[in-house]
């Protein structure tokens, strides 16, 4: 494999690049006003004004890198405009843009429902048109040509991956062992969190903690700021190349999209600030950097602890019986 490929071997001891991934979406809400997607934009694009063009602004004040995973779906029902729209001040900030994809856009109008709407339910040759599809449109409504994938609610399998290695893409972000087996169906441990090889892709997962006798995802809205720097020095520790954070267009802003969640806020706020401290040791990267990716390193997540793991307690009750009622 050539040197610069993605999966050929770095040496031990670099520091652990950090993915910033932002699932970037329009609500879908079943019996809505299908003639108008300025409701779904304001709710969880805009989202209570800490939606993605205050999250671009934060990521440039700290001179950091993100990948924004933009579905563009929606247009199923509304057409390329909420997608140029979603694009253009991603692109003008000079982030990343890669493929999100929640099929139950294609239904929309039908009425069908999202228990029925998951990615890993289609066969193989259904997921191939799917991607293709949203590849296209997603291209046509001004992105560069995709290399990395993520699935809607982490709804990937196996087939998922043979489709991607079909329609040409290298990097699949999709496994989550917080939500595995289901939705997120890939064929690897639960606990996988170092990038391998599988199925002719290379798997980019999610990033777990242990919580407990089971483990969290390292998202936003789920993990204390604690956390998330013991996660990535943790990563520094053990030699882990990659660590993958996940938060959402809307996920600042409560439920309702109508006000900010200030813990969420808060820990954004202050991840961008100490990432950008400790810029030399942990860099934000986008997956167009991650050339000499180290695969198959053993996958260890930083263990359960007791007072992080009581401090981010305490902030998801004030979150949810407070900050949620904004």
């Amino acid at each position: 494999m050539d040197s610069d490929a993605p999966g050929s071997e770095a040496g031990a001891g670099e520091p652990p690049r950090i993915l910033l991934t932002i699932d970037t979406e329009l609500t879908w809400r079943p019996g809505g006003n299908w003639g108008d997607w300025r409701e779904a934009f304001d709710r969880s694009y805009e989202a209570a004004g800490v939606g993605v063009r205050y999250q671009l602004r934060v990521l440039a004040r700290y001179a950091l890198k993100a990948c924004f995973f933009v579905d563009p779906m929606p247009a199923c029902v509304y057409g390329l405009d909420p997608v140029r729209r979603m694009l253009e001040p991603i692109l003008e900030a000079g982030q990343e843009v890669q493929l999100h994809l929640h099929p139950l856009w294609v239904g929309a109008l039908e009425g069908r429902t999202r228990s029925e709407r998951q990615l890993a339910r289609y066969d193989i040759g259904s997921q191939i048109d799917l991607i293709r599809r949203a590849r296209d449109m997603l291209v046509e409504a001004g992105a560069p040509e995709p290399i990395a994938f993520r699935a809607g609610n982490y709804s990937a399998n196996d087939d998922t991956l043979r489709a991607l290695a079909v329609l040409g893409f290298r990097f699949d972000s999709s496994h989550n062992g917080h939500q595995h087996p289901w939705p997120s169906a890939i064929g690897l441990p639960r606990d996988q969190i170092t990038p391998v090889e599988h199925l002719g892709m290379i798997e980019i997962p999610v990033t777990l903690i242990a919580d407990g006798q089971m483990s969290r995802h390292l998202q936003i809205c789920a993990v204390s700021s604690g956390e998330l720097r013991a996660a990535i020095e943790h990563a520094e520790a053990s030699d882990t190349p990659i660590v993958t954070i996940v938060t959402h267009s809307f996920e600042l802003a409560n439920r309702a999209g109508t006000a900010p969640n200030r813990i969420h806020v808060k820990r954004f706020e202050a991840l961008c600030e100490w990432l950008a401290s400790e810029r030399r040791r942990f860099p934000t990267a986008y997956f167009t950097d991650l050339d000499r990716l180290p695969l198959d390193r053993p996958s260890v997540l930083l263990p359960s602890a007791g007072l992080r793991r009581m401090g981010r307690l305490f902030e998801q009750i004030w979150s949810n019986k407070v900050e949620e009622r904004g």
